[in-house]
């Protein structure tokens, strides 16, 4: 396996407490992995060491041979889209549409010729194209989760992390996300930190169960 990610006996402490311990995980870089267990078992935790956004403590964290300890914050942003748990906390234009295009005034490797047409396409994949003008504030809790997965696709990552992206989603909208995990099969990675069971079993290449900060099983 091609390894994008991997995790080798990794500590984190926060609070002098320590919330992730002897972590290993090796991640391929087209593989769907996904991550299960109780509220405060360290699944969010293990996500943001990865990103670089909490330090760990003890052990490496590499994305593509490369520590993320030696890496900026950028760097790991554009080889790797994140989805927090709470889209309030990434969708911050006023409109769908400058939500979208944001990323064309910051990120050079975005085709700007491509701009209307990749957002066209966005919106058409998950079902938000007649909410292209509307004020992201009036949008509904599973209008913003879609539209704040559709604002990272767009940067064109070539990994994703999505922190329980089945939240706020009824039957139809989990079946959009389904499809968007069959179109992106085999182009990038996702893992997945879900309690939604089903939906877990239905996508993942492997499953990983954490409980008190630690690795549990991987089935």
């Amino acid at each position: 396996m091609d390894n994008f990610i991997k995790l080798k006996d990794v500590e984190c402490c926060l609070d002098k407490k320590r919330v992730l311990e002897n972590i290993n995980i090796d991640v391929g870089k087209k593989e769907l992995i996904s991550i299960t267990g109780p509220n405060g078992s360290g699944k969010t935790t293990l996500s943001r060491v990865i990103i670089g956004t909490v330090p760990y403590t003890r052990g490496t964290v590499s994305i593509e041979n490369k520590e993320v300890k030696h890496m900026t914050l950028g760097e790991i942003g554009r080889k790797i889209g994140y989805l927090f748990q709470n889209p309030d906390k990434q969708i911050f234009t006023p409109t769908v549409y400058e939500e979208l295009s944001f990323s064309y005034k910051y990120n050079k490797e975005l085709d700007t010729r491509r701009k209307e047409s990749d957002i066209d396409e966005i919106l058409e994949i998950f079902d938000i194209k007649k909410l292209k003008n509307k004020t992201t504030y009036f949008l509904s809790q599973g209008e913003r989760q879609r539209l704040a997965i559709a604002s990272i696709l767009i940067n064109k990552p070539e990994f994703l992390i999505l922190d329980e992206p089945t939240t706020g989603l009824d039957y139809k909208r989990k079946e959009i996300l389904s499809k968007l995990f069959k179109m992106y099969e085999n182009k990038l990675g996702i893992l997945l930190i879900s309690h939604d069971m089903k939906f877990i079993k239905k996508h993942s290449h492997r499953v990983i169960s954490m409980e008190r900060g630690c690795i549990t099983g991987e089935i």
